[in-house]
Parts: structure tokens; sequence; C-alpha cells
């Protein structure tokens, strides 16, 4: 994950990352400079033949990285590629607020083959209407010309929605809402939140207070399995949505390749606009320099990446977990849960996941439609 750009266009009112506690940010160069991405390039193929890869996936991030324009992303695209060498294919992506996505923007970016992922609150005005510009005007008007104009004009460069869980939006209709802008795939994303400052709607404090089976209320995972019915008894399938997918592979004993479910280990490091070597940007929930390791392309390789502790340690898979994630039947699914969400002041990251409840929830729904479909094999 290259950051282009460090700053954003938006001032979206929940924002973990400019709102949030950690603020390194404000010390960084607002773009990557030429010399940061040509090195970056060099550290990425200096990894990639080290351990023979065959394909790697390049997310261009921000900020807003459109701000840096379509042809820098693009050439910066095309420099990894060439630098990796023929046989080894780069998925690249960028992911945008698609208020800077015009037609000519768009098909610069599917000219150099780099596909486009869209950040949106749903597919209403009212769902966006924390996503408000610097003057507090609201977003939705020009990110949602951006989504149609790249469905109608590029579908091929159209990457999907990425979508942060509200529960107190109506779950069908916000999914609905989404499949009117014509994605190809949802990532529906829990808010960051941990047992320090929770979501809204959570309660934080002591893990071992709310467990599953405790008592308290589920609003994300009901919200979750009330899209989950709707997509699943669609007949067929509308949009890909990997949170489902990934939890239906995982209970049929599949490997998954999310950060939010599973026991995987992480397979992303962030490149800051300086070329500093970071943690990804979630650990940014938790504390001030939570995802800082000290490390930079100029000095450093991505296997000394590897071999920082905080990355070391979300490659221990259910050895990094709680005891009583150990102990529980949904461990290879849940997997935990995302690691930032498991983090508590003064105790660290070896708790449940704030969202352990609802993450019961949701898979154990799943678990029970994915049995009914197979006829009870899946028991």
């Amino acid at each position: 994950m290259v950051k282009a750009h460090g700053r954003c266009n938006l001032a979206c009112r929940y924002c973990y990352l400019y709102a949030g506690p950690d603020h390194t940010w404000r010390t960084r160069p607002a773009t990557a400079s030429p010399a940061v991405l040509d090195r970056t390039a060099d550290r990425i193929a200096e990894h990639a033949a080290a351990h023979g890869l065959d394909a790697l996936s390049l997310v261009l991030h921000g900020g807003e990285p459109l701000l840096v324009g379509a042809e820098r992303l693009g050439r910066f695209a095309a420099l990894v590629r060439d630098r990796v060498g023929p046989g080894r294919a780069v998925h690249a992506t960028v992911q945008t607020n698609a208020t800077l996505l015009t037609g000519h923007r768009a098909a610069v970016l599917a000219r150099y083959g780099v596909r486009v992922g869209i950040s949106l609150d749903g597919g209403l005005p009212a769902h966006n209407a924390l996503r408000t510009d610097h003057a507090g005007r609201p977003s939705w008007p020009a990110a949602a010309r951006g989504a149609r104009l790249l469905a109608a004009r590029h579908p091929e460069a159209y990457a999907g929605i990425l979508t942060v869980v509200d529960p107190r939006t109506d779950p069908v209709e916000l999914y609905e809402s989404l499949l009117a802008l014509r994605p190809p795939a949802l990532d529906l994303l829990l808010p960051h939140g941990n047992w320090t400052a929770p979501p809204p709607g959570l309660p934080g404090g002591d893990p071992g207070r709310h467990a599953p089976g405790a008592g308290r209320a589920t609003p994300y995972g009901d919200w979750l399995c009330a899209v989950f019915d709707r997509w699943w008894r669609a007949g067929r399938r509308e949009v890909r949505v990997r949170l489902f997918e990934e939890c239906v592979a995982l209970l049929l004993g599949l490997p998954g390749a999310t950060e939010s479910l599973g026991l995987d280990p992480v397979n992303a490091v962030v490149v800051e606009t300086d070329g500093s070597i970071e943690q990804v940007d979630s650990l940014k929930s938790a504390y001030d320099t939570a995802a800082a390791t000290g490390l930079d392309v100029f000095h450093h390789t991505f296997d000394d990446a590897l071999r920082h502790p905080g990355i070391a340690a979300r490659q221990a898979g259910a050895g990094a977990l709680a005891a009583t994630c150990r102990a529980c039947p949904l461990l290879t699914v849940c997997g935990g849960g995302h690691y930032a969400h498991r983090y508590r002041a003064g105790h660290g990251f070896g708790h449940p996941s704030v969202y352990c409840a609802d993450l019961d929830r949701l898979v154990r729904h799943v678990a029970a439609a994915l049995d009914t479909a197979l006829g009870g094999g899946a028991r």
C-alpha cells in the first residue's frame, strides 16, 4: 500500500485517520516525492524477486490519492510493473472517494491498468451526510457522479465499493442503494473501534464482561445478518460481498484472505509519503504512532519489515490470540476479529475483538444458512 498523497479533500466527521488519536500525518509531506516512489518501486521488485512472487497487489492510497493526478498514479503503477519485470502480475488499485473522478481521469487509470475502488457510506445522499468537504459541503453529488461515470464508461476498471457499517441505517435499503451504483464487489467494514474507544453503540471497558452469551446487544451483527440474508436469498450473485464470501469459504475449510476474519497472516505493508514503512493504517485508530516501525524504504527492505515485532505478531496465527479466542469453536473462522479492534489501553492487543459478540452472531447465522443449503452437510 503506497500513500501517493497524505491529505484528503474531504473532512469526514468520523475519520479515524485525520480525526483519530494518531497525528503522524501532520509532520509528513503532502505528496510522495519522485525519489520515494522510485525507491519504493525498487523495494517492491527486490521483495518480489527474493520470494519468487508471481503476483502482487499494489494499492495506491491516501488521503485522497487522486489529488496527485491520475497520470502520476498510472506512471507509478507502470514503473512498478517495469521494475518487477515480465512474468510477475501487478494488480494495481487506487482507493478514492470518487469526488475527483472525471471521464478523463478514469480513462487514464484504465489505460494504465489501474482499477478503481470507491469509498462511500451508502448509495443515497442521506447515507453520506457525514462525508463533507473542509467547508462542510456535501460530497455526495460529486462522488455519485464519479461512481456512475466509472460504471458506465470503464466497468473493466471498476474494483468495487468500500462501505463502513452504520447500524443506524436500514441495512437492506443501504445494500440495494449500493447495487444501483453497479459495483462488481462490496467491502463491508466494521468501524475502527476498540475496548478503550468503542464504536458507536457498543460498550468498552473489560472484554470479559461482553463475551457472546453475556446478553449484550449485537447491532453490527444484526445489521450484517440482514444484509447477508438479502444477498444470500437473491437467487443469483448480484455482487461479490467480500466479508460474506470469506465467511462462507472459511466455514467450508477453505483459506481466507481478509484482515477481518480467519487466521491468515497479515500480508500488507504501508509506504508513507516520506518513505516510512508502516503497519496498516487501521492500527492508527488505537493510539498515536501505533503503526510506526522506525523503518523506511531508503535504508530497509520489506524483509526487515517482516521481522518487525509488530508485524511478526500478526504472522503468528492463533498463537497471538487471547486464551478465550483460542478456546472458541469459531476460532478458525472468526480468527479473533480485526487486530485493531482488540486493543485496550494499558493492556495491548491480547483480547477478543470489541465486536466479538457481533462476529459470533454473524458467523453462526452464515453457518446456519450454509447448513440449510447443504441439507445439513455442513454440520
